[in-house]
């Protein structure tokens, strides 16, 4: 069969994939690196039983597939659903699981980067505060600031230094993530791609996503790289 479609057709197509993975890409770090931060406070809380709680839930979610994730909560809520109609019961839970069963894939596949990549950050965020001294703050007590003046004009500064290689590392994996939302039919860059297969029996377009992935990490490392050589000043 020769193929009907030029070099020009496909990379529009591929480009509209792209343009929703940058969709899931700018959504997750939106709302991943508040919630990090906030994941990140409650597992070092000095009240245990949050404590203990936060670091079981980032615990599952870290040692289990994103993939394995995002089936779960995109077919979790109409099948809690499903069973909870034939037992009859109906509760606040279940009325919640109701709406989310009517999201879009994109909006579950969002929800889902969202919650794996907020507890891989608060790890990072985690180790970035405790690597901070005892002395930086017993000095900010000495010169009569506030915890919260401490927090954010000594340490969280220190902090984001300490912070951009590791957190620069999960967001390149991000990019790359970005192509798992296809398991729950969410259209991004690889799923554009495959239609090609199916319709032309094309493979080079899939092969061409590439470009995509290589030129976005490469625009991301060089920015990395500008921020960690900014915020050299922050030296121990």
């Amino acid at each position: 069969m020769i193929a009907s479609v030029t070099f020009g057709e496909v990379t529009l197509k591929l480009l509209e994939g792209f343009l929703s993975t940058l969709k899931i890409f700018g959504l997750t770090l939106l709302f991943a690196l508040p919630l990090g931060l906030v994941i990140s406070f409650g597992s070092m809380s000095r009240f245990k039983p949050l404590k203990y709680l936060v670091k079981v839930f980032v615990w599952i979610i870290r040692g289990t597939p994103l993939m394995l994730q995002l089936i779960v909560i995109y077919y979790g809520p109409g099948l809690i659903v499903m069973a909870a109609r034939k037992a009859g019961t109906s509760n606040f839970f279940i009325d919640l699981m109701e709406k989310m069963n009517n999201f879009s894939a994109m909006t579950m596949v969002v929800i889902a980067f969202v919650i794996n990549y907020a507890c891989y950050f608060s790890e990072i965020y985690r180790g970035g505060i405790e690597s901070i001294t005892q002395g930086q703050y017993e000095a900010g007590y000495v010169l009569g600031m506030t915890k919260r003046q401490i927090f954010f004009k000594v340490i969280l500064l220190q902090v984001v230094k300490r912070i951009i290689p590791p957190m620069s590392n999960e967001i390149i994996t991000l990019v790359k993530d970005t192509s798992l939302a296809r398991i729950i039919t969410a259209y991004e860059l690889i799923w554009a791609a495959q239609k090609f297969i199916k319709s032309e029996g094309l493979l080079w377009p899939l092969l061409y996503t590439g470009v995509f992935y290589l030129a976005f990490c490469g625009i991301l490392t060089l920015l990395f790289g500008y921020i960690e050589k900014k915020l050299s000043y922050f030296r121990s």
